[in-house]
């Protein structure tokens, strides 16, 4: 982003400038394949979808997350893939800046696993977010192996998550299941059926008025 490049070019010029909190942008490398990328849009687009009529939430990608006014640049510990604030203003951010956020952190926090990624997924951010975010959902996600975990903070400890019948892993914080559907991680209900994208939903009521023999292209 020009504007962030803008802003580090103009501390490397400036060192003793200080920028108020709000101009704290997020520090995100690209996601490494499509098929992150996919599944995080999946993720956000899903959930958005499915609380369009709430605005206590805040759900986003590849953010950085600014938890201390000294926490040091990092490049082993970058930002969740994807998390959720609950009880929080439904607005757009540059980054979620904990102290300008009344201290809230993530309720639930999912990582994309990759080659590159895979051990400061399951070790390092793992003990960041129990220690210090007290997050108390974190899941992780291989779209190319498939692996997936999932632990509930109890007693300020990470405990892994139960799988059900069909391999899906609760979200107590969601209030949804998590679970691997066509290669990709979905939501699902409590009573197990899969949460849809707007596209799936549009397609359902579309094959939904042909048994009623109406032509939804014609309405």
């Amino acid at each position: 982003m020009m504007i962030a490049q803008d802003l580090e070019q103009t501390k490397d010029i400036s060192p003793d400038v200080t920028f108020p909190p709000s101009d704290l942008y997020s520090d995100e490398p690209p996601v490494e394949t499509e098929l992150h990328l996919r599944q995080i849009i999946l993720l956000l687009q899903c959930l958005e979808w499915l609380w369009k009529d709430r605005n206590d939430f805040y759900a986003a990608g590849n953010l950085t997350i600014y938890y201390s006014p000294h926490q040091k640049k990092n490049e082993n510990l970058r930002g969740p893939d994807f998390f959720v604030v609950l009880g929080t203003e439904k607005k757009t951010r540059k980054s979620w800046v904990v102290w300008e956020e009344n201290g809230k952190y993530p309720n639930v926090i999912i990582e994309i696993l990759s080659p590159s990624t895979a051990n400061t997924d399951r070790v390092t951010k793992k003990e960041l977010y129990q220690n210090t975010f007290r997050t108390p959902d974190y899941f992780w996600f291989d779209p190319y192996t498939l692996e997936f975990a999932g632990f509930y903070l109890t007693n300020g400890q990470y405990q892994p998550l139960e799988p059900n019948e069909k391999g899906y892993l609760w979200s107590e914080q969601l209030g949804l299941y998590l679970g691997v559907h066509e290669g990709l991680l979905r939501y699902f209900t409590p009573e197990g059926e899969l949460v849809a994208t707007p596209e799936e939903t549009a397609e359902r009521l579309a094959a939904k008025l042909r048994e009623l023999n109406i032509d939804p292209d014609k309405i």
